[in-house]
């Protein structure tokens, strides 16, 4: 039996309350990996950085955030979730306050690279919460973890006024400081993971790197990891270009795309929750089917220009906003579903699976943006970041489908059938 089922030595109580202080702790890790958002404009102004210069500093936590993502689920299955996630929390925490001391811009590039393990704290969270579940109800637990992105908003709506009070030095010291005593918190009032302490009890050895990479070499893996570099890399990417897609197209002021964007990333990230619950009940396969084929159609109806430009099928300000909300809504409910399928196909190997899925779609969330900008510089057109999209959605339903098809054929396992 996989360690993974091992639930019988847990009290009532540990399943709840590991899912809601690891939600609670990723959703500020979230807020802190994302502080560049609101801090990097100031910072912009202060050093005179150029726009490249400037897309480096914001982009640098991403970044290491999703490429260290690998290796802190690899050392989750080794130390425990629980140690793990709190020394990450706590450096992550250093780092940033360590950020308004910076006074160079290679000073400020450094220390996002330590901000950046904030992003890394999804993998530790995924291989810690999982085992505390179910198969039938990892997908909703792993849902509501997953709506910690919800902290993106968190920086969004509340950074800025703290900016304009005290400085952008003040925005970095009080997140470090709530970050650290929310690391603190989370140890004091978690426990090990039931599959972490069923290896201890049993003295069973750690996995040699050979053995945890051993899986990355299905290519069932680096395609779940597409599905999450479109679901999520796609979805951050989408928050990052929306700002600048509605100012360039549609005419609308900073202030105004800013808050369509905010009002873009909230649901976005809550109703991850809601795609986990679906996962349980429908299927993963089915809402990820469901995902691909609403996203197929939005991303083709959103390629087409803007009204105005002379086009006859041009869309106006309010269809773009009402389907890019149907795309956010439905990207939510495949990020769900994509990790859905990790603890079910993959019940050994959840932190490495999970961690290169993971790192997969935090580079999503980095290198779509720049494919983005170049896009618009070599075409010109505005909508051709939506053309990648579709293309990217059209290249993932049709690998999915060729994959399931196969899968039928040699039938699954119980605990597959579970995650289909």
């Amino acid at each position: 039996m996989s360690v993974i089922r091992n639930t019988q030595s847990m009290s009532a109580g540990e399943p709840a309350k590991a899912l809601w202080m690891s939600t609670i702790a990723f959703t500020l890790c979230f807020a802190v990996w994302t502080i560049f958002a609101i801090i990097g404009i100031r910072i912009k102004q202060d050093l005179g950085l150029n726009e490249a210069e400037f897309g480096l500093l914001v982009g640098t936590p991403v970044l290491t955030g999703s490429l260290v993502r690998i290796v802190l689920g690899i050392w989750t299955g080794r130390y425990g979730g629980r140690l793990v996630y709190t020394l990450t929390m706590l450096a992550a925490a250093l780092a940033t306050f360590l950020l308004s001391y910076a006074q160079t811009y290679t000073q400020m590039l450094i220390a996002g690279l330590g901000v950046g393990l904030a992003g890394g704290s999804f993998a530790v969270g995924v291989a810690y919460v999982s085992p505390f579940f179910p198969p039938e109800k990892q997908g909703t637990a792993l849902g509501i973890f997953g709506a910690g992105n919800v902290g993106a908003a968190v920086t969004k709506f509340a950074a800025p006024f703290i900016l304009i009070a005290w400085g952008w030095q003040a925005v970095a010291q009080i997140w470090a400081v709530g970050l650290a005593v929310m690391a603190i918190v989370f140890w004091f009032t978690t426990t090990d993971d039931p599959a972490f302490r069923l290896r201890r009890e049993r003295g069973v050895a750690s996995k040699s790197l050979l053995q945890e990479f051993a899986p990355l070499k299905n290519a069932q893996v680096w395609r779940f990891s597409l599905y999450y570099f479109f679901a999520f890399g796609g979805f951050v990417a989408l928050s990052l270009w929306l700002p600048r897609y509605l100012v360039g197209v549609y005419g609308f002021n900073l202030a105004t795309a800013g808050m369509v964007a905010a009002a873009y990333s909230i649901p976005g990230s809550i109703f991850r929750a809601f795609g986990g619950v679906l996962s349980d009940k429908k299927g993963a396969r089915s809402v990820m089917y469901a995902m691909f084929a609403v996203s197929a159609v939005a991303t083709l109806i959103l390629s087409l220009p803007a009204a105005g430009t002379g086009s006859a099928l041009g869309i106006t300000p309010v269809v773009f906003i009402v389907v890019i909300f149907a795309l956010g809504f439905v990207m939510s409910l495949g990020k769900a579903a994509v990790y859905k399928h990790i603890p079910a196909y993959y019940p050994e190997s959840v932190g490495a699976v999970g961690g290169i899925v993971g790192m997969m779609g935090g580079l999503g969330g980095f290198i779509l943006p720049i494919a983005f900008g170049f896009l618009k510089d070599m075409t010109g057109l505005w909508s051709s970041c939506f053309m990648l999209l579709f293309a990217v959605v059209v290249i993932s339903l049709v690998w999915m489908h060729l994959s399931v098809k196969q899968l039928d054929r040699r039938g699954l396992s119980a605990q597959a059938v579970a995650a289909t």
